[in-house]
């Protein structure tokens, strides 16, 4: 039964579908509350106020979690389409003529976000000058939560990335260059394809990273076998540091290589015969969202700092 009590007067408010939508989007009460911004018993109490004012339970809550329940389901999708409406009504009265103005949420993942928006800031405050970014680096996935929850107005990630409700828009291509520490038999080759990768020696970010899934991608397609690494790392930085340590071999993206990740480690950076574009450069953004216009604009930008700083 999906009965609560009798309605109550009154309509839902904007808050108490925003609070919905989170949890139908996260799942679960705490992080749906880290999403919009509140606290775990403030969003369990507006979605109980939504559940009174309706009259209809929304969400079973029990030990193994919370699920919504049919009404909770079908309230979720249409709370999740009036938030859109309302939020594109709102930019239209602020202005929508005025491009890439006032706040704009951009996620980034971790293997883009410290190489390029740091040498992206500059032009985009120049092309943009009424424009506030407001930055948080997470993996694709969560970048793709925030999208769907509508906490993200756009996320850089690396495609391809597949990704229901989410469209995407690809700036730039980056090469992979081979990481090498000195002496390794590869260093000084003319002649290096993807066939001669090591796998055997070949360190990986942990998973969870789409860099460690478009590596291992780049390997099947060379040579038999996977990479079968002794050590992980959460960082560009930590897998350089170990392959300067004589641990194994990396592939580290040209954009990152440009971006100083490998300052201060003794690696040797060898290019391959033919350049091996491992990965693009993309935006995302919720499909039919408000800030479409204002991501593809974003995208642009960005692909234009990236030539006339260098190959990305």
């Amino acid at each position: 039964m999906n009965k609560a009590s009798p309605p109550a007067s009154g309509l839902p408010t904007l808050r108490q579908l925003q609070f919905l939508a989170a949890l139908a989007a996260h799942g679960g009460f705490i992080k749906a509350a880290d999403a919009v911004g509140v606290t775990q018993p403030t969003l369990s109490a507006g979605v109980k106020e939504l559940e009174a004012t309706l009259g209809v339970r929304l969400v079973e809550r029990g030990r193994a979690g919370v699920a919504l329940t049919s009404s909770g389901e079908e309230a979720a999708a249409r709370a999740m389409r009036i938030l859109t409406e309302v939020e594109e009504l709102a930019r239209a009265v602020r202005g929508a003529s005025a491009p890439l103005t006032g706040p704009f949420r951009l996620g980034a993942i971790p293997t883009i976000a410290p190489f390029l928006l740091p040498r992206a800031l500059p032009l985009l405050r120049q092309r943009f000058p009424g424009l506030k970014l407001q930055l948080r680096e997470d993996l694709t996935p969560r970048l793709v939560e925030g999208l769907r929850a509508r906490t993200l107005d756009a996320a850089v990630i690396a495609l391809p990335y597949e990704a229901a409700g989410v469209e995407t828009m690809p700036f730039a291509e980056d090469e992979f260059l081979l990481a090498l520490p000195p002496g390794h038999k590869l260093c000084g080759r003319n002649d290096l394809t993807p066939e001669n990768i090591p796998t055997d020696e070949l360190l990986l970010l942990e998973d969870g990273h789409c860099l460690r899934d478009h590596v291992l991608s780049l390997c099947r397609a060379g040579v038999p076998g996977q990479a079968k690494p002794d050590f992980s790392a959460a960082s560009l930085h930590t897998l350089v540091q170990l392959v300067g340590g004589g641990l194994g071999v990396t592939l580290a993206p040209r954009l990152a290589v440009e971006g100083g990740v490998t300052g201060g480690a003794a690696v040797v950076l060898q290019a391959f015969n033919e350049p091996v574009m491992g990965r693009t450069l993309g935006m995302a953004w919720r499909k039919g969202g408000p800030r479409r216009a204002d991501a593809g604009l974003l995208a642009e930008a960005l692909r234009h700092c990236l030539m006339t700083r260098g190959k990305a």
